[in-house]
Order: structure tokens, then sequence, then C-alpha cells
């Protein structure tokens, strides 16, 4: 065999223990680090975008708020911790001031909830919406001129979180000391930093700030990930021994699309096993993984890719109708890399040192060739489908007419689902821009690993390894009645069945020179 399920299975194996052994440069990913961040002016303000992260109550009692800060791991705590977070100003902005001057600028951390966003802020009059406090806003909000505008929050007076770092003399630098707010509401928290004085422009920042959850440091969107990878897992090493228990015992007669399917298996379960590693790890540690991350994300583009192409090949029959793709062979590959590099690009930008739990623009822009290339696929698996099972019916091959429906009932209850689910999705995004449903976002990302694990499963069994799979799959036969025989020998394994198929071998040497012309003219057509 040139391509076997024990060597797949131990390089797979080899590369995953290297992964998991070496020692992998991390991207800051819980910990969000600012290295001289710049501050941007936004209406009347100077702000920066210090993070956005679901974050789970507290399931302890936080300490008291006057206790010092200490770096100890608080388990059953929800935090936002403050480190080493200092702000730098303009020289010429620093020369302005008098060495004897107490405070010459301030800046305003503010925390607050999604859903208090309308409580930072104010309009006068009804007219755009300011950040800071105006002269005129001073007289109707009661605020004070040159500070952020809050109003507390209608479910705890203590929010939002606003803690002030003064500018001291004609200093270039402001720390702020090093401290924790503790979070004892369930939300998607927004952290920014906020500077109302015109003298501060070209504000920038350094230090971090680190972002806890009760069970760890993954943010609250990806947190019910790792359990579910553990579920997947799971699943492909059951499906797994099922296949490999059926690929062993008959594995003389294995054919060229099971080869296939076995690598989908394997590349379905070690990209499962990974994301399970990378987010235990970025769970216990704050930080991501980058060497992981991006080993898994190429898998799963490997995997999908594969998944398609396997798809594509089945629908124009290859290794049961065809034992080629003929001259369609370098399109399909063609198609695959293609594939495979958008889909790579996509999940680079979407995993690889990801922080928030928002998403950003560059992946919105990158989803588009992704989606037109699943489109192509779609319509050019469905168009082959649609001949192959017109070729099956002249033919009169009932089994392979019967394998072949069964499978484009489920390719095709398969393209309604996801249909269906993108509409969906598109409305969950469309109707929460705040991420405020951000405990139930996973279910986005799951839902497209289980329908592809269900789809796989559907294909194993219209395909599984079996004593005559070989014998049987590049037969043409011409009648009902020596079809059926043959559908008997491969399901049961009767003794009539070397008879039969020594007959279909017969009739296979008669018709395979008309066959192979057929496919050469459709090749070319194509």
């Amino acid at each position: 065999m040139d391509f076997g399920g024990a060597p797949v299975l131990y390089f797979f194996a080899t590369a995953l223990l290297l992964l998991l052994s070496s020692t992998i440069k991390s991207a800051n990913a819980s910990i969000h680090v600012y290295d001289r961040d710049p501050f941007r002016e936004v209406g009347n303000a100077y702000l920066l975008s210090g993070g956005s992260e679901g974050i789970a109550a507290s399931l302890a009692t936080p300490p008291p708020r006057k206790r010092a800060f200490h770096s100890a791991t608080h388990d059953g705590l929800s935090y936002i911790r403050f480190e080493n977070i200092t702000f730098w100003r303009s020289k010429a902005a620093a020369d302005h001031h008098s060495k004897l001057a107490h405070s010459t600028g301030l800046i305003q951390v503010v925390i607050f909830e999604a859903a208090d966003r309308d409580n930072i802020g104010g309009s006068p009059y009804g007219g755009q919406k300011s950040i800071c406090c105006t002269a005129d806003l001073a007289k109707l909000e009661g605020c004070r001129q040159g500070e952020v505008i809050k109003k507390p929050s209608a479910t705890d007076i203590n929010w939002p979180i606003i803690v002030d770092v003064h500018f001291g003399r004609n200093y270039q630098s402001a720390h702020l000391r090093n401290t924790e707010v503790y979070i004892t509401k369930t939300g998607m928290y927004n952290l920014f930093f906020i500077s109302c004085d015109p003298e501060l422009k070209g504000l920038v920042m350094t230090g971090t700030t680190l972002w806890k959850n009760p069970d760890g440091y993954l943010p609250g969107r990806m947190a019910p990930l790792m359990n579910f990878y553990v579920i997947m897992s799971f699943a492909y090493a059951l499906l797994s021994l099922i296949w490999f228990s059926q690929y062993v015992r008959f594995w003389k007669d294995i054919l060229q699309l099971q080869h296939c399917i076995t690598a989908v298996i394997v590349l379905g379960l070690f990209e499962m096993t990974l994301w399970y590693f990378e987010y235990a790890h970025f769970n216990n540690t704050g930080a991501r993984p980058v060497g992981i991350t991006a080993w898994v994300v190429t898998i799963g583009a490997v995997r999908r890719t594969v998944s398609r192409l396997l798809i594509l090949s089945v629908s124009m029959g290859y290794g049961v109708v065809r034992p080629t793709l003929g001259g369609l062979t370098t399109k399909v590959l063609l198609l695959g890399i293609t594939y495979f590099l958008a889909s790579e690009l996509l999940n680079i930008t979407e995993y690889v040192g990801t922080i928030n739990d928002v998403a950003g623009r560059a992946r919105l822009f990158l989803v588009l060739p992704d989606a037109l290339l699943d489109a192509f696929f779609i319509l050019w698996i469905f168009t082959s489908l649609s001949k192959t099972l017109e070729q099956l019916q002249a033919k009169r091959s009932s089994v392979k007419l019967d394998i072949y429906r069964k499978f484009s009932n489920a390719l095709a209850f398969t393209v309604i689902v996801s249909v269906a689910w993108i509409g969906y999705e598109v409305y969950f995004k469309a109707t929460d821009p705040f991420n405020e449903r951000w405990q139930g976002a996973w279910i986005i990302t799951a839902f497209w690993d289980v329908l592809a694990f269900s789809l796989l499963c559907v294909i194993c069994y219209l395909w599984a390894p079996s004593q005559s799979s070989q014998r049987y799959a590049y037969s043409e036969v011409t009648g009902e009645e020596s079809d059926d025989e043959a559908s008997q020998s491969l399901c049961r394994g009767s003794p009539n069945g070397d008879v039969s198929l020594v007959k279909q071998e017969r009739r296979e040497k008669s018709d395979e020179g008309s066959d192979l012309e057929e496919a050469a003219e459709e090749d070319k057509r194509e």
C-alpha cells in the first residue's frame, strides 16, 4: 500500500508530541500588553481601548478594596489587574508646566459593562454625544468640566468605575499603581484610557492588564469551547476506533478513496486535540502559544481542504465509478490549494494572537474569498453529482445508485442546514453589536465542527472498508440481477460472492474500454 493508516498516525502523533514538549513562543492574549500604544482623538477626548472581554462573576468573595496588590492566583475570583501602567506625554507638553505645580494633566481609566455604555458621555441639547464634560454639560449634567461624564449604573451605583491618574509637576510620565478591579457581575466588560486635556495630544501608554475569569484566563466567549473540544476529541477517537478496526480487518481491499477518508479522520482527531491543549494552556497561563495555535490552524485548514476535495472527488465518481479523475485532476488540485491559502489566512487572522472577544474588521474582509470558494465548491459538487447519478441510472447500477442517492441526500441536507445557520449567524451578530450575548457565541463556532463531523460519519458509513470493496468498486454491472448479487456479497460476504465477483470481472473487461472512452470525453467537456 502506498498510504496506510499506521504511518499517518505515527507521523501526527510524533508531530503532536514535539509540539507539546518543545519550548514555544507565546503571544499575550488574556494578558493585554501595551507597548507605547498611542491615544487617538475621538470627539473632544483622547482615548485608547484597553480591551473587551466577557467575564463571569466571581465565585468567591473578593478581598477588601484597600488590600495591597499581590501576585497570587485568586481561584474563583474574576478581576482586571493593572501592572506597570505608565503614561507618557511629549516633552513640549511637560515643559508647559512648572516644577512646583501639583497636578498638570489628568488621565482617567474607565471600566464599564456593555449594558452601561450609555452611562458614559452626554449630549447637550440633544446634539452630538461628548465623552468629556464641557461647560454646557457641566450646567446640564452636573459633571466636572474636563473629566469623563459618568452616570451611575441602574444595578450598581459604584459602576462604571473610573480611576484617576495625574501627571505631577513637569514630569513626562505618570504611573498607575498596581491594582485589581474585582468583577462581581457577569457581563461584557470594556476598558478605556481617556484624557480630556487638549494639551495631552500625542499621549502614549505602556504596561499590561490581565483579565481573569473564575476558572482561568480564557475569555468568556472561549471558555465553553475548551470542554467542547474534549467532547469532540472523544467523538473523533471513537470514530477512529470503529473505522480503523474495519481498516485493519480488510486492509488488503482498501480503496484509495478510503485512504482519503482515513486522512480526514486523523486530521480531525489531531485538530480537536490540539485545540483542547491550546485552550488549556491559555486558560492556565493567560498567554496564547503562537506555535500550537499556528499548527492547529494549519491542520484545520488542511482538514477542511481535504474534506472538500474528498466530497468533490466522490461526487465525480472517483474510486467507485471511475478509477481516476483524468484531466480534471489539475483543476481540482488548483482549487484545493487556493481554498487552503484562503482558509489559512482567515484563521490565522482570527485565532493567532487573538486577545479580545470582539471580531476585527480584517476577519470580515477575509471571509469573502473563503465564502466564494465554498460556494464554488458546492456548485461543482452538485453538478458533478448530478452527472454521476445519470451515469449510474443509465448503467442500471442499483447498489451504487442507492449509495450515491443517500450521499446526495445527506449532502443536500448539510447545505440547507448550513445556509440556515449562516442566516442565523448573520442575525445573531447584527442584533448584538456590543456582544452582550457573548455567553452563547461559542455555539456559532461549535456548530460547524459538529456538522462537519456528522457528514464525515455519513461518508464513513457509506464507504466503510469491507471484504469486497476493492473488486466491487471498479466493476461495471449491466443487469439488475447481477448488481443485487454483488450487493449481497459486499454486505454479507456469502459463499456465492466469489462467483458473482468473477462474473463481474469478466463483464468489466468487456466494458472497460468503452467506459474509459466515455470518461475521457466527459473530462474534455468539463
